[in-house]
């Protein structure tokens, strides 16, 4: 054991000792008790909640790390002036032991309060026939997946215990290490078990990290404690999806979407932007419509309180005098914690001196898209869908843009809040159809950002050997076969539940559904197939079934980067996607790392990102 994992262990021994770290978590969330736990047996029925809100408390701590290490090596983002050096190290592969985003201690943390909880809690506890404690035994095994998941990502190959470490005798003992597939073979046949277990949940809880008497957020004065919550199987999914087992994966990620009956309903973008308005009607004829049967609009959806996307999140303080506090929203360009700036909504909470602004990558592919529209008095009473170069409106939302002191800049507007999405049904939906492709089924993956997966894509099925574009058709009579019975989307039973599914990608471009629509899969494949070959300077005169699968993953990559933008997501995956083509061997056993390296070579890496190794940070 090195010296630095010594004496990492032993800071966790020591923070996590149980007079400490197990703690009623009155800095965290308030609850009716200001009891403390001192019980190592934790034997009590009432002790889960309070050991259960610790051990989330550590969410809080790697909160900014989380987002930062995901997002300032990634694709979407580029450094200004006014950006610090510990995120120009991360931008550039130059951060050390000493960055202050480098902390492996924190994730630690997590897992030991897990190991502490897993190893101690009486599980036979009974309230009748209920268990009352295993909800929170499989949100500890969640929790710590969670984190063990993280490390290997950003580390590589870990240190890896289960048991807890309590004394610094513990930490001198020899310990193994585990890489990703490692922590998935140690860690997912318990998990399995608990496969379907919903999240603990204590209904609206008083938060001692919200301000109580703020009055610019008023749904933010109380924590939705299932929503801080990390699902069994929607871990069980990553960490499958992370190791190539593609089937288990979209097993799992099925199992949470239809236990839960989470479906992807038509967000859209309001049009009251005037920023959007302008461009509307600059770029489209007058005589256009756009109309929602159904929905609610896509930036609700970073509102904690809309019940069909946020899955996770980590509630961070009002003010420091509430708790651990994030500095994301300023690092993006907005003001939270102002008590001088007006209102949440006030145009003086932006600020100049932002650290991060999005990449040309990022705003290069948002007006590569196209919008589709549908014409007023079209004749005959059928469908007649337009296209317009507006690129993608949620760029609009998600990067507003703002003037102040005479300047006009742009600023990322998620986190104007103290709450951080890990996890969304857009997020779930994605790795879905990452998992879906991979298995063999570009069609069925691409339906999930095109149509949404429901009954209707029984309407779309190839006739024969034609595939009657005219008619909107693409799904393979295989991949029906598919939906009913091994991730049976359509089976008789789930049918109904995903009746009102809907594609991702209309999020930003409207109508993207059925047969009229331009957004078509020969279409979109067929142009990144040629944009493969352009970039990579590929002679093809045909394709095979892996070309298309390798270019349906690439539009994913694309959709991934359109909706979950700088929500921590876009290093890992890309690293896991160049993994994916690595080891499938299309192009050459390393077409991932020269894909990877080509997509982050603007940011002038210190280091050759064609090496796997150069992919982790120093652990420290």
């Amino acid at each position: 054991m090195t010296k630095s994992i010594k004496n990492l262990l032993i800071a966790c021994s020591v923070f996590c000792g149980t007079a400490v770290a197990l703690t009623a978590c009155e800095d965290m969330f308030e609850t009716d008790s200001d009891r403390q736990i001192f019980d190592p047996e934790l034997d009590q029925k009432t002790d889960s909640m309070f050991y259960t809100l610790g051990i989330l408390k550590g969410l809080q701590m790697v909160a900014d790390q989380y987002v930062m290490t995901g997002e300032m090596r990634g694709d979407l983002t580029a450094t200004n002036a006014y950006t610090e050096t510990a995120l120009r190290q991360l931008a550039n592969f130059t951060a050390d032991a000493t960055n202050k985003y480098d902390s492996a201690y924190h994730y630690y943390r997590i897992i030991n309060n897990c190991n502490y909880y897993l190893a101690h809690r009486d599980t036979s506890l009974r309230t009748g026939s209920r268990q009352v404690a295993m909800l929170e035994y499989a949100e500890a095994l969640a929790v710590r997946a969670w984190a063990y998941l993280q490390l290997t990502k950003n580390y590589g190959s870990v240190p890896f215990y289960t048991t807890p470490v309590t004394s610094i005798g513990d930490a001198n003992s020899k310990m193994d290490t585990r890489d990703l597939q490692g922590i998935c073979d140690e860690l997912t046949p318990e998990l399995i078990r608990f496969s379907g277990t919903p999240v603990p949940t204590y209904g609206n809880i008083s938060a001692g990290v919200l301000n109580s008497s703020s009055s610019d957020n008023p749904e933010e004065k109380i924590v939705q404690s299932p929503k801080t919550m990390i699902p069994v199987d929607v871990i069980l999914g990553d960490l499958f999806l992370e190791t190539h087992q593609y089937e288990l994966a979209a097993r799992y990620y099925f199992n949470y979407l239809r236990t839960n009956q989470w479906d992807i309903p038509m967000a859209y973008i309001s049009l009251s932007d005037n920023n959007i308005r302008r461009t509307l009607e600059d770029k489209i004829p007058t005589t256009w419509s756009m109309t929602f049967n159904s929905g609610y609009t896509w930036s609700s959806i970073f509102s904690v309180t809309q019940p069909n996307d946020i899955i996770t999140y980590i509630p961070l303080a009002a003010n420091k005098l509430r708790g651990i506090v994030t500095e994301l929203p300023r690092y993006f360009g907005y003001d939270f914690y102002s008590t001088t700036g007006g209102s949440a909504s006030s145009d003086n909470r932006y600020l100049l001196e932002r650290q991060i602004d999005a990449s040309s990558s990022y705003i290069a592919l948002s007006d590569a898209q196209d919008y589709y529209y549908t014409p007023t008095g079209s004749e005959g009473g059928s469908t007649i869908v337009r296209t317009a170069e507006l690129g993608d409106l949620r760029r609009y939302i998600t990067m507003r843009q703002v003037a102040k002191n005479d300047s006009s800049f742009a600023v990322m507007t998620k986190f104007s809040s103290a709450n951080i999405p890990i996890y969304r049904t857009a997020t779930v939906y994605l790795r879905l159809a990452e998992a879906i492709n991979r298995m063999g089924y570009p069609d069925a993956a691409f339906a999930i950002l095109k149509d949404g997966i429901s009954d209707d894509l029984t309407s779309y099925v190839v006739v024969g050997d034609s595939t009657d574009i005219e008619a909107g058709r693409y799904i393979r009579p295989e991949t029906i076969k598919m939906l009913q019975s091994t991730i049976p989307f359509l089976s008789a039973e789930n049918r109904i539940t995903f009746e009102d599914n809907t594609g991702v990608h209309s999020r930003g471009t409207y109508y993207t559904w059925g047969a009229f629509s331009p957004y078509q899969y020969n279409t979109i494949v067929g142009r990144k197939l040629q944009e493969i070959d352009n970039t990579f300077n590929l002679q093809r005169s045909s394709y095979t079934a892996q070309d298309t699968i390798n270019a349906v993953e690439d539009i994913i990559c694309d959709e991934m980067a359109l909706e979950l933008a700088f929500e921590g997501n876009r290093f890992g995956d890309l690293t896991r996607m160049a993994r994916h083509k690595n080891q499938a061997g299309l192009n050459g056993s390393d077409f991932g790392s020269k894909w990877l390296a080509r997509k982050l070579a603007y940011k002038n890496p210190a280091v050759s990102l064609l090496d796997e190794k150069n992919w982790y940070l120093p652990f420290k």
